[in-house]
């Protein structure tokens, strides 16, 4: 119905606030969420770029005892211990994050310069 309303909408002014309403309330999560990711990967840059030596010589370390263990062992192992990790009953989960997430939550982003 909305795309074949001519313009100007001969609908009445009650539904076409209400479509406006329903695009502004989409594009407004839509936002939300492109900032959330926008977040995301200006914290793998912060990681990766050396802006905090101390994050990217960690991870450095990291990337290289993954990369040799995932040379040494099948690709099926870490993706089995990894699907058990996730699939774990929630008694055995923890409230808080872990240490990983943790670190990783508190990379700096540009949101943390806003005001």
């Amino acid at each position: 119905d909305e795309e074949f309303d001519t313009f100007p909408s001969t609908k009445s002014p009650d539904v076409v606030r209400w479509r406006y309403d329903r695009l502004r309330s989409v594009a407004g999560r839509v936002q939300s969420v492109v900032g959330d990711l926008a977040t995301q990967g200006e914290r793998v840059q912060a990681l990766v770029s050396w802006r905090d030596p101390r994050a990217s010589t960690m991870f450095m370390a990291f990337c290289f005892v993954s990369a040799i263990v995932l040379y040494m062992i099948p690709f099926q192992i870490p993706i089995l211990i990894g699907g058990f990790y996730f699939m774990r009953h929630p008694m055995f989960r923890s409230k808080v994050p872990s240490a990983p997430v943790n670190f990783y939550r508190r990379l700096p982003a540009l949101t943390d310069s806003m005001l």
